[in-house]
């Protein structure tokens, strides 16, 4: 009888998942009891990446091969499709800061136009707190802070963070916004790839940004998908 391992145990789970899941979930949905090792999350973290039959799709989110063609559809992925990759990537960033502000027990705002834009299977809109801002300042400083991707609001209903997700956008027009929402006791974050962070740096280290130079923080994308993977566990603090 051929031994079931644990790769294919994983391999089912996503199975039963419907080809995909997020990291963070198989932690929870693969059985693990009967596994010798007292780090089974690092043992489910070295099959998804060394698995010839699973593929990532962002950060923290892998499918089974078998599945890619019906998963990248329900998604909509158009493989080499540039604008679909990122329209998919800004939802999926901006509905992992929504998540993980819902975990804190803050409500989470996404902007209107935003609320049809994906998080790997679910609309925005449909995870999200709201999509009209509460009525926390005057209509000059709302009309900015509409355009947003992501605000955490307190039990105050006033803002407490401010996030930016910028995977090929203008990191200016987002320091600008919070310029501009600078009198607001809140901070003010830009989530990008790694890679950009020497261009965040060079943006924000002028003249014009120097009143808000050291609210603003960086976060990659990496750190945005191990906080979100590390809800359930002891919870990392980035802030």
């Amino acid at each position: 009888m051929k031994k079931y391992t644990q790769a294919q145990q994983v391999i089912d789970t996503l199975r039963e998942q419907g080809g995909y899941a997020t990291l963070g979930n198989l932690y929870h949905l693969v059985d693990t009891s009967t596994w010798a090792t007292k780090t089974p999350n690092e043992s489910i973290r070295r099959i998804v990446q060394q698995s010839q039959e699973i593929f990532k799709i962002q950060p923290g989110l892998w499918a089974l091969e078998e599945c890619r063609d019906k998963v990248m559809r329900k998604f909509e992925l158009k493989p080499g499709n540039k604008k679909s990759e990122e329209q998919f990537t800004h939802g999926y960033y901006q509905g992992l800061l929504v998540e993980i502000g819902k975990f804190r027990h803050l409500t989470t705002y996404v902007p209107a136009q935003d609320q049809n834009r994906l998080f790997i299977d679910k609309k925005l809109g449909e995870i999200t707190d709201t999509t009209e801002l509460p009525d926390f300042t005057y209509d000059e400083l709302k009309r900015r802070a509409r355009t947003i991707d992501v605000i955490w609001f307190n039990e105050r209903k006033m803002p407490s963070d401010f996030y930016e997700v910028e995977h090929t956008t203008d990191i200016k027009n987002s320091l600008t916004k919070f310029y501009e929402l600078q009198d607001f006791y809140a901070g003010f974050f830009i989530v990008a790839d790694a890679s950009r962070k020497k261009e965040y740096e060079d943006k924000l280290h002028v003249s014009m940004f120097s009143p808000i130079e050291n609210r603003v923080k960086f976060l990659n994308y990496k750190q945005v998908v191990d906080l979100y993977e590390g809800l359930k566990k002891v919870e990392v603090n980035l802030w």
